[in-house]
């Protein structure tokens, strides 16, 4: 990832970067900062046919700054005369389905589901979002850190659904340094998040030990990329299993191929895909190859699963889209989207 370039140069990998988009009515996910703001201005200046549309979430965190970024945000949609969408999470969160215990996972679910309703009420044809290249290295070395599956080191993609929203990001070839940059030679300020700072969250950790090693980010960057081409693979070849599987099934299936059937079997039947973790995975398929083991436990989104007369099956699976139910796909969606913080609203 080559970082040195001049202002010229850096406008003209952004124009590109966004050129790709067709004509037609999006949100932009803006949070105030850097990222999100230099994407905004980059939108409305060469990208003027264009409908855009401002969508922010205050989080209401930081004692109180998170207010202070919603109103940075207001009045930069307003000089820009673009239509604003500005929610707390505290309006959205009590319409979720489900919660996710973790608060990084609740706050990403909060956002989508902004994203969701204001995709819907303003007839959008997908949310933009601010992920760049550096969030990239940094996504895949945060998954690698938690122990994922070799699919699940794949880069984020730059275009792909996750809980029926387009999600697009236009910017994961940008470096992060390019976007503070062109933002200083427009002479756009923007806020800077006081929690980016801190040693406590293991993201922050991650991103300065890439800061310091550009070959340790490229490394990063090219294991995505080829987790990528692999998860493809797996998702063309990974035969899609019955809802009572023969024990048999699992095990006559190699392990990669297992791997993937045996997550997108649970996606099937309602698990909530960020929840199917490898671990989640690997005990399903012991439950499958290992009598041993025990023949009924609980898996993510409460399904219940058991083993009796030669089958695997979910006793208690969501049907006909029901409540927190997930349909078939969901988990390549959400797998393709996810990033350990969301860069946006």
């Amino acid at each position: 990832m080559c970082t040195g370039a001049n202002n010229q140069h850096i406008e003209t990998a952004l124009a590109e970067a966004v050129s790709s988009l067709e004509t037609g009515r999006y949100g932009v996910a803006v949070s105030g900062g850097p990222d999100s703001v230099a994407l905004l201005m980059v939108l409305h200046r060469y990208r003027p046919d264009l409908y855009l549309h401002v969508i922010h979430l205050d989080h209401e965190t930081r004692a109180g700054e998170s207010a202070l970024d919603a109103r940075f945000v207001a009045e930069l949609a307003q000089r820009l005369r673009l239509p604003c969408t500005m929610a707390r999470r505290s309006d959205i969160e009590p319409r979720l389905r489900s919660r996710p215990a973790n608060r990084s996972a609740l706050y990403r679910a909060v956002r989508l589901e902004l994203f969701r309703l204001t995709a819907l009420r303003e007839r959008l044809a997908g949310v933009v979002l601010a992920h760049h290249a550096d969030d990239q290295a940094e996504t895949v070395f945060h998954r690698l850190m938690r122990g994922a599956a070799p699919s699940a080191l794949a880069s984020m993609a730059p275009d792909t659904m996750i809980g029926g929203v387009r999600i697009i990001r236009p910017l994961l070839e940008i470096p992060r340094q390019w976007l503070r940059r062109y933002l200083l030679s427009i002479g756009q300020d923007w806020r800077e998040d006081s929690s980016n700072a801190s040693d406590v969250y293991l993201r922050n950790r991650i991103r300065r030990v890439l800061t310091g090693s550009a070959q340790l980010r490229q490394a990063a960057l090219d294991l995505g990329r080829s987790a990528a081409a692999l998860r493809q693979w797996l998702r063309t070849t990974a035969p899609r299993l019955p809802a009572s599987v023969p024990l048999k099934t699992f095990q006559a299936i190699p392990p990669l191929l297992a791997d993937e059937a045996a997550r997108r079997w649970l996606a099937d039947r309602g698990a909530p895909p960020e929840e199917i973790t490898a671990k989640v995975v690997r005990r399903l398929l012991e439950m499958a190859c290992d009598l041993a083991s025990p023949s009924r436990q609980v898996f993510p989104g409460g399904i219940v699963v058991a083993r009796r007369g030669g089958k695997i099956a979910a006793i208690n699976a969501l049907r006909g889209g029901g409540a927190g139910s997930v349909p078939p796909g969901a988990a390549r969606n959400a797998a393709d989207g996810q990033a350990p913080d969301a860069n946006g609203a």
